[in-house]
């Protein structure tokens, strides 16, 4: 954002609390008899004290997601529905190409009893399942943290490691091959779903409105019934999901 954009960002900004202002100062002037509607205030990405989250710009974060603060977000990472990622009172570092999954949460120790500082840092290509919680420790890259697991203070998830799940997360065992090669699948396949959700979370407001009408209009009817009616249906191309995003619906072989 150059000079100019900034200047006008900053007016927009201004105009818009001058409103908000006006109208809490209308509403005391109203006393009792009066209608106010309530506006959420969230934020995606917030700041605190002197710190601002740095979300490259191919990351994908979830419109109901929470950053705040000293938090990092590499390329091509993805953080998901009601995710919490709180770096107040210390660092939290996620690389490249690492999903966290919808409401996680991750933050962080500003030290622990022995007084070692303990920010949060997660490597790239991990994948952390849905409702985890991470709180001043370290993934190494390539880890899995499984769905519901707790990861304390000062724990360390080395590369290629996977964590079943628990509270707190245990360690049971070591990957086979073919779990190795799962890890790396499961954040390709986050990083092309992430794509797939930003693309449709940036459409402005008309676009979604003529989709939904198209949708219904080429929604799936009973062929008997169309066959009746001698109608056709086919879904236009625009409204196909791209087969990277979901598994292989081929028909199978009669056997």
């Amino acid at each position: 954002m150059g000079t100019l954009g900034r200047a006008i960002y900053t007016v927009g900004f201004w105009i818009r609390e001058t409103g908000q202002a006006m109208d809490r100062l209308g509403s005391r002037l109203q006393g009792n008899y009066y209608f106010k509607e309530q506006l959420s205030r969230h934020r995606t990405l917030m700041n605190i004290f002197d710190k601002a989250p740095v979300v490259d710009k191919d990351a994908f974060v979830a419109p109901s997601a929470s950053i705040t603060g000293d938090v990092q977000v590499g390329r091509g990472s993805s953080i998901w529905y009601g995710c919490v990622l709180r770096g107040d009172v210390n660092s939290i570092t996620i690389g490249s190409g690492t999903n966290i999954q919808d409401h996680s949460l991750v933050h962080v120790a500003k030290s622990n009893l022995s007084g070692k500082v303990l920010p949060t840092i997660i490597g790239d290509n991990v994948t952390v399942g849905h409702s985890a919680v991470l709180h001043g420790c370290t993934v190494e890259d390539e880890a899995f943290v499984g769905m519901g697991a707790t990861l304390l203070d000062g724990v360390v998830v080395e590369k290629n490691a996977m964590v079943w799940g628990g509270n707190p997360a245990k360690f049971l065992r070591k990957l086979t091959n073919e779990e190795m090669a799962f890890i790396s699948l499961s954040a390709t396949n986050y990083a092309n779903l992430a794509q797939a959700h930003a693309a449709e979370n940036a459409k402005p407001l008309d676009e979604t409105e003529v989709e939904k009408v198209m949708r219904k209009k080429f929604a799936r009817r009973d062929e008997e019934y169309d066959s009746m009616l001698g109608v056709v249906r086919e879904t236009p191309p625009e409204l196909n999901v791209p087969e990277s995003i979901v598994p292989d619906k081929s028909p199978k072989a009669s056997q």
